[in-house]
């Protein structure tokens, strides 16, 4: 089974948006983390909005993924995440199915989340990521 765990939004200002997602939309700040790991370089900001959840991404050097894509695309949605009941099966059947992730991408974040990101060639450039829980939430 698969469901949509969360929007992750590229921003210029995780403070403004912040700001934004919880005093203009009347969301909750849950979390806030800085991610240097090498293929990351990101704060992370995570708002919930009623049932739904975002997740605001700020690059913390030229090299972050999330800078890239804002020089490419410009902010706004960067990726939406969706949430299996055992990553490592999920990957094994979408690859059965001739899907290829971007492997350099696997990691757990430092709630307990893993994750990894469907090559976008599949996604019609859209990027997809997949997630589960190793600790309860």
């Amino acid at each position: 089974m698969m469901k949509l765990d969360h929007t992750g939004i590229a921003v210029r200002r995780i403070d403004e948006a912040i700001e934004f997602y919880t005093n203009v939309l009347g969301g909750k700040l849950t979390e806030r983390y800085t991610s240097e790991k090498p293929g990351v370089e990101t704060h992370i900001a995570v708002i919930q909005l009623e049932n739904q959840v975002i997740e605001l991404l700020e690059p913390t050097s030229k090299t972050s993924p999330v800078e890239r894509f804002i020089r490419q695309k410009g902010k706004g949605v960067h990726h939406l995440a969706y949430r299996v009941d055992d990553l490592h099966v999920a990957i094994e059947e979408f690859e059965a199915r001739g899907l290829t992730f971007l492997k350099d991408t696997y990691r757990i974040n430092p709630y307990g989340r893993r994750l990894i990101y469907i090559n976008p060639v599949h996604t019609q450039g859209t990027i997809i990521e997949l997630c589960d829980y190793i600790t309860p939430e």
